[in-house]
């Protein structure tokens, strides 16, 4: 399996890898000798359309260590939940669905941080953390910095509780249960990162 950093910008995901990942098709590849990441963020923010772009490199790994290092970093941890029905919890937030996460707290352990963000944003309570998902890393703008918020996201699972009480203030008004057939609703209103998670779902 390719080694491989994602870093999502918007509709944009920028793939930092030592070789082309088998399973993306539709892409344009980037040079690594004289890629300039700001340049290429201002651009990145102007595209309105999903698009993929790739650098193959065998310095990808330090490529992406000088991206990380010229952005402020936000750490957050969130979950993929499952109930014993087999469906997932997702959230409608700010116009577009997604799955519930948020900032890592100082000295919080990140998978302590995963479940409170889930119970807080959903109402729910969490019954088990699994294993890991991955990393994924998000790039916007806050207060006038570009910030890079790394996610790590678990597998989790909790009892199909009906009554789920979306958290207003982080921007969500609703919450629900969906079976994974379902999710073609989702697919079709979120982000490409989200899109890339719930390719896990099955």
């Amino acid at each position: 399996m390719a080694q491989i950093y994602k870093i999502y910008i918007n509709e944009i995901v920028l793939i930092l890898s030592d070789t082309i990942p088998s399973d993306i098709e539709d892409y344009q590849e980037v040079k690594s000798f004289d890629f300039d990441f700001p340049a290429f963020y201002e651009l990145a923010k102007q595209m309105k359309r999903p698009h993929v772009f790739i650098i193959q490199s065998k310095e990808f790994k330090s490529l992406f260590r000088n991206i990380k290092n010229s952005l402020e970093v936000i750490k957050a941890a969130g979950g993929l939940v499952k109930n014993e029905q087999g469906r997932y919890l997702f959230i409608f937030r700010n116009g577009k669905w997604d799955l519930p996460k948020g900032k890592i707290e100082a000295d919080e352990k990140t998978r302590i941080a995963a479940v409170r963000e889930v119970q807080e944003e959903c109402g729910i309570s969490i019954l088990k953390i699994g294993k890991k998902i991955c990393n994924t890393y998000h790039i916007y703008e806050l207060n006038e910095k570009t910030i890079l918020k790394k996610t790590s996201w678990y597998k989790m699972k909790a009892e199909s509780q009906s009554d789920l009480i979306p958290q207003l203030e982080e921007g969500i008004t609703d919450v629900r249960w969906l079976d994974p057939g379902d999710l073609m609703m989702v697919k079709q209103n979120t982000y490409p990162l989200i899109r890339d998670l719930i390719r896990r779902i099955g």
